[in-house]
């Protein structure tokens, strides 16, 4: 089986072209090229790279041809210049759902987020929510997967967690830090959307997925500390001030160590869908716990952020699309 994956050479897309290839399919890789992290992605066997616009249908759609399925992974949490999350979410749908029409494409599977909705004051969330509904008023079998935080090797959290306890000698959390969260494991999320794609599982459905433990910020932290063998000294920090740390990461780094969008994100909690989300079937269910052994797994090599975590010495690095 063929399948087209949307932002496939950003964390979620790697992790699912990997896997379907390791199953025996061929993929075709879609993104800008920008994403520089895993080059080695595009030259294996079974893969194929096409560099296309989120918003180039044309490109799209001959990226597309003779693809069974299309995994819609492309997605930005901060925007930067002409990517906004109108043009890739939005508009980027659009025209990823013009392709498949015209490709023939069977079946779009399109991740979303766990608390994407209208109305709520947070472009992120709302620009998710109307991608959503492009997907769900499409007439192409889909299925929308709205999922909580995920991790595994490559990923932000883990990887700048990482970094973060290797540098500072604090690290300031969001009120107190009892916010909820359930992580899901990538492995666990590739699972469910291989299902999909694959399987004709969850036909035209909008499931939610999370992982199977609920626990604070502040004790979700903790266990990454854990797993880097580092100690980890927390400080309450107001919600403003969280949000000002976002605005100047933003500028500052290549990949800040938080958004704004994800300051608005945790802040909410990450433990249940917004409305119209059904639960998984349970042999779909994520179910790796989020232990220090499973996060030691993941992690990125330890070491302090770097000069070149910095956009004035980045020079020719890019900001990936996820």
């Amino acid at each position: 089986m063929r399948i087209a994956i949307t932002g496939g050479t950003g964390f979620a897309g790697r992790h699912l072209a990997r896997a379907l290839v390791s199953e025996g399919h061929d993929v075709v890789l879609v993104a800008r090229g920008h994403d520089g992290r895993d080059t080695a992605l595009r030259n294996e066997a079974r893969m194929r790279f096409v560099a296309a616009g989120i918003t180039d249908a044309a490109a799209l759609t001959v990226a597309f041809e003779g693809c069974a399925a299309v995994a819609h992974f492309a997605g930005i949490n901060r925007e930067i210049g002409e990517q906004t999350y109108v043009r890739v979410h939005v508009e980027g749908t659009r025209a990823v759902i013009a392709a498949a029409r015209r490709a023939g494409v069977a079946k779009v599977v399109d991740l979303s987020f766990l608390r994407a909705r209208p109305r709520c004051g947070s472009g992120y969330h709302e620009s998710k929510w109307e991608a959503e509904e492009i997907v769900r008023g499409s007439g192409i079998d889909h299925t929308v997967l709205r999922a909580s935080v995920l991790y595994g090797r490559g990923d932000h959290m883990l990887d700048h967690l990482s970094h973060a306890f290797h540098t500072f000698p604090v690290f300031p959390l969001i009120r107190t830090g009892q916010q909820r969260m359930r992580p899901v494991l990538i492995h666990d999320l590739v699972r469910v959307a291989a299902a999909a794609l694959i399987g004709g599982r969850l036909s035209r459905e909008t499931v939610a997925v999370l992982g199977p433990d609920e626990l604070t910020l502040r004790e979700a932290f903790a266990r990454v500390a854990r797993a880097n063998r580092r100690k980890a000294f927390f400080i309450p920090t107001p919600l403003a001030a969280q949000y000002a740390f976002a605005w100047v990461f933003e500028r500052l780094m290549v990949v800040p160590l938080i958004s704004i969008a994800q300051v608005r994100i945790l802040s909410e909690g990450l433990v249940e869908p917004s409305a119209g989300a059904s639960a998984l079937p349970a042999d779909l269910a994520p179910r790796t716990p989020f232990t220090p052994d499973v996060i030691a797994r993941e992690l990125p090599e330890p070491g302090p952020f770097r000069l070149h975590d910095l956009r004035l010495f980045a020079r020719e690095r890019r900001v990936p699309v996820r």
